[in-house]
């Protein structure tokens, strides 16, 4: 059985579907994958392109009945949240565009959430790629965004400064862990389909943690960032036992974030 598969280049994902992809034994499915940054996936999964994906958790309220959010194979998680930066300090500046990566991302959401906390005044808001924003924020092009994935481990090198952790800023309010991504499948697809795919996920992580060395060819050939140190500590911080199962603690985390959606 042929399956679309959309998964990120980042760390994390290659982690978790490195074996899965390459086949693992016995399994019915051969897989068509498509990489792409966060947002792309998101978008394919509105339109329903792909039967499996790797996609925000803060797109999960502007997604349709097709989709069912699997138990396995998401980023979610204690201290692992998006950043917001400045280019030129560390204080927000309420009068200039805040650039996010992605309309749809948790990321974006995350920020809004925060900004409504916490300031006074209309919302300014720009999207981009997040690489893009990186760069832009490192190049000083523009003056604050928020950094995801690899980036969050280089920003201080890069001379950027920290406005909010807004990780630290939602597990504080919400007192749950930071719900960044999950793996969704096709409902159209069947139970017996959907469980053998999520039983795929987890033996293919089981594999991955159970190597010696975490970083492969594949996994640094699609990083973002060459950096061996960076991407080992990108996996140490996205993939856990929340990777393996979302469990009571991360339904409940998905399901604040669902409400705070709403309320955007």
């Amino acid at each position: 059985m042929n399956l679309k598969l959309g998964i990120s280049t980042c760390p994390n994902d290659t982690y978790i579907y490195e074996n899965l992809i390459a086949g693992l034994h016995d399994s019915p499915f051969s897989w068509d994958v498509t990489f792409a940054d966060v947002q792309t996936l998101n978008e394919m999964v509105l339109q329903g392109e792909l039967d499996v994906a790797k996609v925000s958790c803060g797109v999960l309220a502007q997604m349709d009945e097709r989709y069912q959010v699997l138990s396995c194979g998401g980023a979610m998680g204690y201290g692992c949240g998006p950043l917001l930066l400045s280019s030129n300090g560390s204080s927000f500046d309420l009068s200039s565009v805040t650039n996010l990566p992605g309309r749809n991302t948790t990321a974006a959401l995350l920020f809004k959430y925060w900004f409504m906390n916490t300031q006074q005044g209309g919302l300014k808001v720009d999207y981009a790629l997040f690489d893009a924003v990186y760069r832009d924020l490192k190049s000083r092009r523009i003056i604050q965004g928020v950094v995801i994935h690899e980036h969050r481990f280089t920003w201080k090198r890069d001379g950027l400064y920290l406005i909010q952790d807004l990780g630290a800023f939602w597990e504080a309010s919400v007192r749950s862990p930071v719900p960044l991504g999950c793996a969704v499948a096709k409902r159209s697809l069947g139970t017996s389909v959907i469980t053998h795919v999520e039983q795929e996920i987890r033996d293919s992580l089981a594999l991955a943690r159970g190597r010696s060395e975490p970083v492969t060819p594949f996994i640094r050939e699609k990083a973002q960032i060459g950096d061996k140190a960076v991407i080992e500590a990108h996996i140490q911080m996205f993939v856990n036992d929340f990777s393996q199962n979302i469990g009571v603690e991360g339904a409940q985390a998905l399901q604040t974030l669902l409400e705070v959606a709403k309320d955007s």
